[in-house]
């Protein structure tokens, strides 16, 4: 295949991917359906990444000796106040509503988020998109734009501007923690963040059976 072809492909393969997808999804998948639809969403592109070739799968263990600690501890805060803040001004019965009346729930969460959510999510949002589609976004900058911004529609499904900047800005964190320390930062930056969000309470913005679609 030549370049220009190949890239015109992998043009057409993103936009299928990470902007076609997403708002499919959100406008015309029922909310029940919306998690089965993203789980598929997930396997595919696993499997495009399987299918790229030179991507180096050990690679993924390595980086837990670079972890910025101080940096994971900073999000974590930062995900905390700014949820505090949200919720006392929006929704304030929901704050540490979740963690103070089901905490064996809220232990589950925290154990499982992590690897059945953000894991995935990273596997797809970080290692696919700057493996397979580095070509289209060669310059650092814009390439994080770009992938907090397909990261953020990947969340249009719960029509919440809040979400929107929430999850825009939580991409912009987790994509730089990819590029400069590795895999292991950015799922760790991204599983604290998401673990947080639902102790104080923003797991109400997340959840499919709040979705209510503005049209």
């Amino acid at each position: 295949m030549r370049f220009t072809d190949r890239r015109s492909w992998l043009w057409a393969e993103f936009v299928c991917l990470f902007v076609l997808t997403p708002v499919v999804i959100a406008v015309f998948m029922p909310p029940r359906a919306m998690f089965l639809a993203l789980f598929a969403f997930s396997l595919a592109g696993l499997v495009l990444l399987w299918r790229t070739g030179g991507f180096d799968w050990r690679g993924l263990l390595r980086g837990w000796r670079r972890i910025p600690w101080g940096k994971v501890a900073a999000v974590g805060l930062i995900v905390l106040v700014s949820g505090w803040i949200i919720l006392s001004i929006n929704r304030p019965q929901n704050l540490f509503s979740f963690l103070l009346t089901d905490p064996a729930r809220m232990l589950l969460v925290w154990a499982f988020y992590p690897f059945l959510s953000a894991l995935p999510q990273e596997l797809i949002f970080r290692v696919l998109f700057f493996h397979r589609y580095a070509a289209l976004f060669p310059q650092r900058r814009p390439a994080i734009l770009v992938n907090a911004a397909i990261f953020s529609l990947a969340h249009l499904m719960y029509w919440s501007p809040i979400v929107a900047v929430l999850t825009f800005l939580g991409g912009i964190v987790f994509a730089r923690g990819y590029l400069e320390r590795g895999f292991p930062t950015a799922w760790l930056m991204h599983a604290v963040a998401g673990n947080v969000l639902f102790a104080v309470g923003m797991g109400v913005y997340f959840y499919s059976g709040n979705v209510v679609r503005p049209f």
